[in-house]
């Protein structure tokens, strides 16, 4: 899934601005967060909570070292809305948590620098 967490590596190959457009990329909240036991690597399962036009989806994050379990709810995220939902061991996750590597190769989640409505979407 993910391509490289190499920060000097060549960028992806160019893509038009529609192709950008096409990916819906939202902001949310976690609105509760669980261990996800059963996952190959740490992980986190998420609900998140894009406002009314979206709703409350799931997701699998592995963001167990950044990220401690009891800080995520009320925090704001994003994520890929409209991906295909995709089969995580026993879980489905609906959506695509977004995050950067660390120093270290360890996630950090794409988070707003301060609130802002669940459902906007990035542009």
């Amino acid at each position: 899934m993910h391509v490289t967490h190499d920060p000097a590596a060549a960028p992806a190959p160019s893509i038009d601005f529609d192709t950008f457009l096409a990916v819906d990329v939202r902001v949310g909240t976690i609105v509760d967060a669980k261990p996800f036991p059963e996952a190959r690597k740490p992980a986190w399962r998420l609900w998140i909570d894009f406002g009314p036009a979206i709703g409350v989806r799931k997701s699998s994050a592995q963001i167990t070292e950044n990220h401690p379990l009891e800080s995520l709810v009320g925090q704001q995220v994003a994520a890929v809305v409209n991906f295909p939902p995709r089969q995580i061991g026993p879980v489905v996750s609906e959506v695509l948590t977004l995050g950067f590597p660390d120093a270290d190769g360890k996630v950090v989640l794409v988070q707003p620098s301060k609130p802002v409505p669940n459902g906007g979407r990035l542009f």
